[in-house]
């Protein structure tokens, strides 16, 4: 793919934000196949380091509203620039630390930069390029969100065989370090003079997710239910805070008529029902090859990586699939796919070949790809130019907590049957089939949601996805 070749900085901006992408679609998967690893050198229970991934994710969904303010306000280089430094000072910290306290602060740290990285190279990269190269740039840049989950899995699981877990943080600075050289030679300066933003909604937002997330984290590791169930409720009080303060605020940061949309509705409501599902498969299946069947790290990477092949090309067929179906037909019957294919998961005994798993990630990989794209297109199909921004933002949050609450809702589901001798009689790999049963049966659940959707519902869409 080439591109304008005359200005320097067109021809590096592309690169900078794909060095970017990379880094963070890499810290995304690259930690699923090196946790049990980690967890032994850190002296804790494999099933109990979730919240080294969820932390992340979590970081990540509460510093993204904020991104276009800092960049507006200080300027694209410097906010770019700076998000690279402590991401880059994130991943030192993780490979440095030396329990789970000091690794969850780490990630948190990471998901600060990671949170500023991407949005705001986006943001330049939509300020540079005119409409007609933008497209051309953009796919450019994100080729890495499409190699590195592929890579992810497999490089993880190589680092920690053969090197120690320590270089899965440590690959971060070299990458980074090339995009810190590039960037201060040609990463362009936009700031803005009109500059709004909804603080007090922010903290609200922020508040509320937290609260949730932290009464979620805690269920499948205290027995302390009331402690929980008043976390839970203030989080919920929180929400509502938000709704009366965004209904007197002129310019809150995600406005409640978004809201009023109803194929807006129903892609926000489906991203959370069916990622909660969805996001837990990438994390427990490489756990339970390497807890349950004992197999290497590098023996889960390798089972897991087709997974990434597949949603390639499940990326290039999903505009026959919406023109030829409509996103309702496509959207309810792909969901009940995906439970379907999770649920057989849970079929292989543990005498089985774990290689039986192998074509069952690959279609999961394809389906999950026609999902992903049908629920992000259908969300904002029917919104007003003045809210692609902020319905876009709330979109890219929404999917942050979802995949935030599903890790979490899987390995709770995981440490629930592994710690009821009734049901699974300690069986550790009987715990993950039961786990993949009720995920899977959750998430053909949630395609029902998508019933709200009607037939003709983003027939503007369709031949531009």
């Amino acid at each position: 793919m080439t591109l304008n070749q005359d200005n320097p900085t067109k021809k590096f901006l592309p690169l900078i934000l794909a060095t970017s992408i990379f880094m963070q679609m890499l810290d995304s998967t690259i930690l699923n196949t090196s946790l049990p690893s980690i967890a032994k050198d850190l002296m804790e229970s494999p099933l109990n380091m979730q919240n080294a991934i969820v932390s992340y994710v979590l970081t990540l969904a509460l510093f993204m509203p904020v991104s276009g303010f800092l960049a507006d306000k200080f300027g694209t280089k410097k906010i770019f620039i700076l998000s690279l430094i402590i991401f880059m000072l994130g991943s030192l910290f993780c490979a440095l630390s030396q329990n789970l306290t000091h690794l969850v602060i780490s990630r948190v740290i990471q998901g600060v930069g990671g949170s500023l990285m991407t949005p705001v190279g986006r943001l330049a990269l939509i300020k540079t390029f005119p409409k007609n190269e933008l497209m051309k740039a953009m796919n450019y840049a994100i080729i890495p969100a499409l190699i590195g989950p592929i890579l992810g899995p497999l490089v993880g699981g190589y680092l920690v065989d053969y090197l120690s877990w320590h270089w899965i943080f440590l690959i971060n600075i070299p990458i980074g370090l090339l995009g810190l050289l590039l960037s201060f030679k040609y990463m362009p300066d936009y700031r803005s003079t009109q500059i709004t933003f909804d603080l007090k909604g922010f903290l609200i937002f922020a508040s509320a997710s937290l609260l949730l997330s932290v009464s979620l984290e805690m269920f499948g590791s205290t027995q302390h239910t009331t402690l929980i169930l008043l976390i839970f409720t203030l989080g919920f009080l929180m929400i509502y805070y938000y709704y009366i303060h965004a209904k007197k605020t002129k310019d809150p940061i995600f406005p409640l008529n978004l809201f009023q949309v109803r194929t807006f509705r129903v892609g926000i409501l489906g991203n959370l029902a069916t990622r909660l599902g969805i996001s837990a498969i990438p994390l427990l299946l490489p756990l339970m090859i390497q807890v349950a069947y004992g197999e290497s790290a590098v023996v889960s990477g390798w089972i897991v990586a087709p997974m990434a092949l597949t949603a390639m090309l499940g990326k290039s067929s999903v505009i026959k699939i919406l023109d030829y179906f409509g996103y309702r037909r496509t959207l309810m019957t792909n969901t009940f796919i995906i439970g379907i294919l999770i649920a057989c998961l849970g079929i292989p005994g543990i005498n089985t070949s774990i290689y039986w798993f192998i074509p069952i990630i690959a279609i999961l990989g394809f389906f999950n790809s026609i999902q992903f794209t049908s629920m992000n297109t259908i969300a904002i199909a029917d919104l007003r130019i003045s809210h692609t921004s902020s319905g876009n933002s709330l979109l890219a949050v929404n999917q942050q907590l979802a995949v935030g609450f599903g890790i979490a809702f899987g390995l709770i589901a995981l440490k629930l049957f592994e710690n009821n001798a009734t049901i699974t009689g300690g069986n550790t790999h009987l715990a993950f089939r039961y786990t993949f049963y009720i995920v899977g049966f959750l998430t053909v659940l949630s395609g029902f949601v998508f019933r709200r959707l009607h037939s003709t519902d983003g027939e503007n869409m369709k031949s531009q996805v």
